[in-house]
């Protein structure tokens, strides 16, 4: 069977592959259509399977509250290279990705990898063929989904590269969630209020500041309340309740929310990359040496 640009080109829409891919399939394949996105899949999972211990530590949050405002849902999935995270299949995965979490709430990204996207196909496998045609590994990182009982989920992303979600309860009117999501997007509060710092955070800290002012030289006494002071100052600046707002500086996000007589009960924020090694490799060199393989 004679292998027509048409069909080529038809496999090449079908399975993402390259030109050249899809060429060889075909005739590896006699022609046949369906043998050869068969071929073209086992050649993507292998090819995956070479990939996967490379860094993936770029890539894009993904988001979606629901329409009523119950239900909310942020992922973070990564590839190797910030090129790739603008790529549209890259940022379609993702965003079909995040549906899938909002639809069939996993209880982890293991559960996630075994569930079907909309269109059918696994996770799993659709992330399989996803390296196969992008070249790089991609690994779904972590969500966080949110359903509240109560309140209103917003949420915030900047940049596809920091996502939040809040949930506010109380009198919450206009924006004010999404302003919240926005505040902890660009301040990166601990958590909402001291009740929620760890102990050992609060204890380190603490023993960090003494030894500082032990050494200015000053009475016990005096030691004692410039320790205290500086407690006091890094739980305003680490929780989101005592950092002045972001949008207008003169009030802290407390007192904001006392304006409206509401609270915040759950927030959660990601940030690609953060806690990953990242790469270094000199991309030109990668380019060069594989030139000269190819």
């Amino acid at each position: 069977m004679a292998i027509t640009a048409s069909l080529v080109k038809e496999l090449r829409e079908c399975t993402g592959a390259g030109m050249m891919d899809c060429k060889r399939a075909l005739l590896d394949t006699g022609g046949d259509m369906d043998s050869a996105v068969e071929l073209l899949r086992k050649k993507g999972a292998a090819s995956a399977e070479r990939k996967a211990g490379r860094i993936a530590a770029e890539g894009i949050i993904g988001q979606i509250v629901a329409a009523n405002e119950s239900k909310g849902v942020i992922v973070e999935v990564n590839c190797e290279t910030d090129f790739v995270a603008k790529d549209e299949s890259f940022r379609k995965f993702v965003d079909d990705i995040a549906a899938c979490v909002l639809e069939n709430s996993p209880t982890d990204v293991d559960a996630l990898s075994a569930m079907a996207l909309a269109d059918g196909t696994v996770v799993e496998q659709a992330r399989l063929a996803l390296i196969g045609k992008i070249g790089e590994n991609v690994t779904v990182r972590r969500f966080a989904l949110i359903e509240a009982a109560e309140g209103q989920v917003s949420g915030y992303v900047h940049g596809n590269r920091i996502g939040v979600l809040t949930v506010v309860t109380g009198a919450v009117e206009g924006p004010l969630g999404r302003d919240i999501a926005m505040h902890v997007a660009a301040s990166r509060p601990m958590c909402v209020d001291e009740t929620q710092i760890p102990v050992e955070v609060l204890t380190k800290e603490r023993e960090i500041f003494a030894a500082q002012a032990a050494n200015s030289g000053k009475p016990d006494n005096i030691v004692e309340i410039i320790i205290e002071g500086r407690m006091q100052k890094f739980v305003k600046d680490n929780t989101l309740l005592g950092q002045p707002f972001v949008k207008d500086p003169d009030i802290t996000v407390a007192e904001l929310l006392g304006r409206h007589s509401a609270a915040v009960k759950f927030m959660a924020r990601f940030e690609v990359g953060e806690g990953l090694e990242k790469r270094t490799d000199n991309f030109v060199a990668e380019v060069m040496a594989q030139a000269q393989t190819g």
